[in-house]
């Protein structure tokens, strides 16, 4: 039987339930876990870790016009999906790239693209930071001429030349946070293409929590009042 939910519209458990979900996704524990501690339907559970997942992302899209600036470093990363069954190489699974803009000391910005190139790349950094800001990037081509675009303070490293920082100019936050994606990534044994963005704006919204000292579980309850208030 559907019950009226502070959470979601058309819900068939209790807002007690939906918190407790709520909680242990919140701890990092797999729908698996949770289905034996709430004692719930596995698809329940399912549902419910898909279902935050979709309000995460609703959430980093809305912001997605937020504006960083002060120091920002920028890289971009090919990603490796779960692998795909029967298929084998350096290829197997089809790469995704993510290009991503740190706040040095702050927030996290990442965001699937299709390719590195300048023509790409761009459009991005000018909407997402500020011009007087500090830029540091590693010795990509794409990054050329950002000067001539208004940020005249460029910073380079060039990790092709054995060169990972030279003095505050570096992309180690930003490295920093790839490491703590791969050990999220990890824990699923890879994630499905298809739900990659999912899980990429999942983390970023839980890397985000965690340097604005922000209560992650709150923080999670509040989105889904707030969509379901909206939907």
């Amino acid at each position: 039987m559907k019950t009226k939910s502070s959470y979601r519209k058309s819900c068939r458990i209790s807002d007690d339930k939906i918190r407790e979900i709520v909680r242990y996704f919140s701890l990092y524990l797999p729908a698996i876990k949770t289905t034996e501690l709430t004692g719930l339907n596995p698809k329940t559970v399912d549902d419910w870790y898909g279902y935050i997942r979709k309000i995460i992302f609703w959430e980093i899209n809305r912001e997605s016009d937020e504006v960083f600036s002060w120091t920002v470093e920028l890289d971009e990363t090919y990603c490796w999906p779960k692998r795909v069954k029967g298929k084998r190489g350096r290829w197997a699974g089809m790469k995704t790239i993510v290009f991503w803009l740190l706040k040095r000391d702050g927030k996290v910005y990442a965001e699937v693209v299709p390719d590195c190139k300048a023509k790409t790349l761009k459009p991005i950094i000018r909407k997402k930071i500020a011009p007087e800001s500090e830029v540091n990037t590693d010795g990509w081509r794409a990054y050329d001429g950002l000067v001539d675009m208004g940020y005249a303070k460029h910073y380079r490293v060039h990790h092709g030349a054995n060169e990972f920082a030279r003095g505050k100019q570096h992309v180690n936050g930003i490295e920093s946070f790839w490491s703590y994606l791969k050990r999220r990534f990890t824990m699923f044994n890879g994630v499905k293409k298809s739900y990659f963005h999912l899980y990429l704006q999942e983390t970023v919204f839980r890397y985000n929590m965690r340097v604005q000292k922000k209560n992650l579980y709150k923080e999670t309850l509040k989105l889904l009042r707030k969509f379901n208030e909206k939907s």
